[in-house]
């Protein structure tokens, strides 16, 4: 079978990151979540637990070929290992949380085994989760919201679209299930969640 890049992307507050958690819980077998290097340290409220690197870590990782995909955004540098590749070649679908506008370079390196898809909530959905995780005041969440905007109206003609409304559970099992339609896996897995941890209310940390 023959591995596939599954890129993720969506503006702070779709939930990326709980999804991403949510995926983990899973016991699909082909299915591999990469961490992401980040030069940010690690927050106890932020879903995704990140490695993180100092800017001397991160530049002397760069330097010696280990990241499979690097960017910068809002300051910070990012990464994918190159252990992404390893799992590709032994025919894992591996889930990266992707940039939008790496999004290009992605497509380069991979190709055909790059899938897109993009992450989308309501204005109004998304307006309540920013508030709820209380990061940020009115004035910046108003920008996020306006930068959430003009996101999704320009994503990729190529990505896959997927709702996250409600229930994080059932999107992970939509991830799942559009997932296995496109690059067709045959059995379909389950998930198993701790359900106080999955609220759909949580605070969600962004790109």
């Amino acid at each position: 079978m023959q591995g596939a890049l599954i890129y993720l992307m969506g503006p702070s507050g779709t939930g990326k990151d709980s999804l991403l958690t949510a995926l983990r819980q899973s016991d699909a077998k082909n299915l591999l979540i990469a961490h992401r290097y980040i030069t940010r340290p690690v927050n106890s409220r932020d879903d995704e637990q990140h490695v993180f690197l100092s800017e001397a870590e991160f530049q002397g990782r760069r330097q010696r070929g280990l990241f499979s995909l690097d960017w910068q955004a809002h300051g910070d540098a990012y990464a994918i290992g190159t252990e992404v590749d390893n799992w590709l070649q032994y025919g894992f679908w591996v889930v990266v949380n992707g940039s939008r506008e790496y999004l290009p370079t992605a497509k380069a390196k991979y190709g055909q085994r790059l899938l897109p898809v993009c992450l989308l909530v309501t204005p109004k959905t998304l307006e309540k989760r920013l508030v709820t995780r209380g990061r940020e005041n009115a004035e910046q969440i108003a920008q996020r919201l306006e930068r959430a905007g003009k996101y999704q109206d320009n994503l990729p003609d190529d990505c896959l679209f997927l709702h996250n409304e409600t229930d994080i559970e059932d999107a992970a099992k939509r991830f799942l299930q559009l997932t296995q339609d496109i690059l067709g896996e045959q059995s379909t897995p389950s998930l198993h969640f701790s359900r106080p941890a999955w609220h759909p209310e949580i605070a969600y940390s962004g790109l």
